[in-house]
């Protein structure tokens, strides 16, 4: 059994358990999505063709990943005129999962029951380990302690004056005969 399903204006031949990359879909990894854009459906032999869709027909699909496209560069170039462009696309994706095929409409679901984590409610315990990590490294107070200390040594030390160097006589400029 197999479908023509229009999805974001593109056409796509699906089958039960085959994954496709259609543009990108709105929602979240694991999500459902429902199809109901279905031009043809071939069961056995028989083949049942819409106008322009098959009334009551749904693909059901499973959203499994997000992820781009290879990288298409645009160059543009127009010859003796000096004027180059380059621009590069990468399209966004959406790989699904055809889960079921149904002529009749929305079959009944059943239900799946995934592994949920349990939540971690916030204590006043776990904040206090939160707020102690956050202090400064004993490293950091260290450096700050011992900053101190060589400023206060330097504010100690008497200032020293340094003589300066005796003046030499300037050099008299030699004059050159006429």
């Amino acid at each position: 059994m197999y479908a023509i399903v229009s999805i974001a204006g593109q056409q796509f031949k699906v089958e039960k358990g085959k994954k496709v990359f259609v543009h990108r879909l709105p929602g979240e990894i694991g999500d459902d999505v429902n199809l109901d854009k279905v031009l043809l459906i071939s069961h056995d032999d028989k083949v049942n063709v819409g106008a322009p869709y098959v009334p009551n027909a749904v693909v059901l699909a499973q959203i499994v990943s997000h992820l781009r496209g290879d990288k298409v560069l645009v160059f543009k170039k127009k010859r003796r005129k000096t004027y180059q462009k380059l621009n590069g696309h990468r399209q966004d994706f959406t790989e699904i999962l055809i889960e079921e095929i149904s002529e009749t409409g929305v079959p009944a679901k059943t239900e799946k029951k995934k592994a949920v984590a349990p939540k971690v409610e916030k204590t006043e315990v776990a904040s206090a380990d939160v707020k102690e990590s956050a202090k400064p490294a004993p490293k950091a107070a260290a450096k700050k302690a011992a900053a101190k200390t060589t400023t206060e040594a330097k504010a100690k030390k008497a200032p020293v004056k340094k003589e300066a160097a005796p003046k030499k006589p300037a050099a008299k400029a030699a004059k050159k005969p006429e």
